[in-house]
This record gives structure tokens, sequence and C-alpha cells, in this order.
């Protein structure tokens, strides 16, 4: 089993297993953005229950506005309230739903030091699920288009695979 799977309260906090985290964090923000800046938002598909974690997001939080979200209002007292039993709904159908994920604050900017919020995997769905499919995402193309540099790298890539 991989380190990183294995469940927190497993470890102490070994400085080591913080740097692995966060690493495999950053990893998975900037593929996930990558394809945010290469893919219409829309035919996205980010797991197999993409549905389901839809309806009952949206059935749960309709008034949640997805352009920003306030990270104090997501982690308050009463968000916390709000948040757990929508969390737990996914326990044995989404795997890792609790794990920690970075997610951007703002949904029109790049993860930055300054827009990221730690949730749970499950959040970071429900969340950048309504993003793409209620059309909060389609500007990332627009205003993060790869610049020429990564472009060349792609058919340098390309040409030698």
């Amino acid at each position: 089993m991989d380190v990183l799977s294995r469940p927190a309260e497993e470890f102490d906090n070994d400085e080591s297993l913080e740097k692995l985290w966060a690493a495999k964090a950053i990893e998975h923000g900037d593929v996930y953005f990558n394809i945010l800046r290469a893919v219409d938002p829309k035919i996205l598909k980010l797991t197999p229950n993409d549905d389901l974690i839809y309806m009952h997001f949206r059935q749960d939080f309709p008034e949640v506005k997805l352009e920003y979200i306030d990270e104090d209002e997501l982690k308050s007292t009463s968000g916390k309230a709000k948040w757990r039993p929508f969390c737990e709904k996914f326990k044995n159908v989404v795997e890792d739903y609790s794990f920690g994920t970075l997610m951007r604050a703002n949904a029109k900017e790049g993860y930055t030091d300054k827009n990221v919020i730690l949730v749970t995997r499950i959040q970071f769905y429900a969340i950048e699920i309504a993003r793409n499919r209620e059309g909060v995402n389609d500007d990332i193309r627009k205003l993060f288009r790869p610049t020429e540099e990564e472009l060349q790298q792609r058919v340098e890539e390309k040409n030698d695979g």
C-alpha cells in the first residue's frame, strides 16, 4: 500500500511525510489545472460518480457561489456542520473521500499560494464538478493559454514518444 494512501491517524507529524503529501497535492493541482487549460470543462468527468456528487451538492448547497469559495465560511463551525453530513454520504462511494486536497478559492485564478484552500477530496470534487458544469471554469482556457515554450515542449514530447 502506498504510504500516502494510509490513514493520517497512523502517523505522527513527520516532516518528511508532510513534504510528501504537499508534493503530491501540488502535483494533483498542477495536473488538474493543466487539464482545465486544455479541455472544455463541461465535458470533463472527474469521477465515475459525477452525476451523484453534483446532484447532492446542489441539493445540499444550492446557495454556494462557485466563483469564489470563502475559506473562513467553509471552515467555520456552521460550515463544518453543513459539510460533514455531505462528505459522509460519499464515505463508501468515493475513494479517499476525506483526503486533503488543494482547491482554488477564486475560480478565475490559478493555483497560487494565496489562492489555495485545503479541503477534503469530496469537497474538491463537488465544487469543481459544479464549476465545470455551470460554466464557471470556462474562461480558464482563455485566461491561461499555454505559452509557446509549453506548446513546443508538448511537440517535442510527442515526437520523442
